[in-house]
């Protein structure tokens, strides 16, 4: 069947107005809008159907506790040496464009904030913004049965995209969060995690606040010409 242009409309709208938020006012999200959010972001594809993902919904105190615990161990440099990420989300040697465009998006965001290249402090504030979810009501906390492979984390990305397309389509905002993973040891006592479970990433979820200048930053995008080839 043929969508109509205002459902086409509509869809390319929640994708293209997505963008990562990283202020929100304190409103909450009600329960049953997050889990319309989650049962439409299950209906992404996974190799015979295997369903890799599994979320935690943090709010209210069970949020409030996480982040403090995080923000403590974040805060001390002999505690922070002894986190580390489960995984390596990032390359060990970087090269062009990827750390172009990993240099503009940071001195771009610093920039909205008045932060200067040698304000260590106020980049370690803002860094640990993340760990309070940047202030939204709700945290969502992804995890993955660590005997699934990579084909499971390539299905895990299309679920994390349809949550938060699925969010735009209800009028809320997110910011994915790789922040999270190195502190997945504090974050498996607070969940309750076992062994068999490995922390993919964090996610806040809430309205945007309109008046923090730091989610007017809109991240650029290659043109269509500049990553495809088109053969036949």
């Amino acid at each position: 069947m043929t969508p109509s242009p205002e459902a086409t409309a509509a869809v390319d709208h929640a994708i293209t107005s997505r963008h990562s938020i990283r202020a929100y006012k304190p409103d909450p999200v009600p329960r049953e809008t997050i889990e319309q959010i989650l049962a439409v972001a299950a209906r992404a594809p996974s190799g015979t159907n295997t369903q890799p993902w599994q979320v935690h919904v943090l709010t209210g105190e069970a949020k409030a506790a996480l982040s403090r615990d995080i923000r403590a161990a974040y805060d001390d440099p002999e505690e922070r040496a002894r986190h580390t990420e489960p995984y390596a989300y990032y390359p060990t040697e970087w090269r062009s464009p990827y750390i172009d465009r990993r240099r503009q998006v940071g001195w771009a965001l610093y920039g909205l904030l008045g932060i200067g290249k040698a304000d260590k402090a106020r980049m370690h504030e803002q860094h640990a913004k993340n760990y309070d979810f940047f202030g939204a009501p709700v945290g969502l906390i992804f995890t993955i049965d660590r005997v699934l492979q990579q084909g499971s984390w390539l299905d895990y990305g299309m679920f994390l995209q349809n949550v938060m397309v699925a969010a735009r389509g209800r009028g809320l905002d997110t910011c994915p969060q790789a922040a999270f993973t190195q502190f997945h040891r504090i974050i498996a006592r607070h969940l309750g995690l076992g062994e068999d479970q490995t922390v993919v990433c964090g996610m806040a979820l809430g309205w945007a606040d309109p008046a923090a200048i730091e989610n007017t930053l809109v991240t650029e995008r290659e043109p269509v010409a500049g990553f495809t080839r088109f053969l036949g």
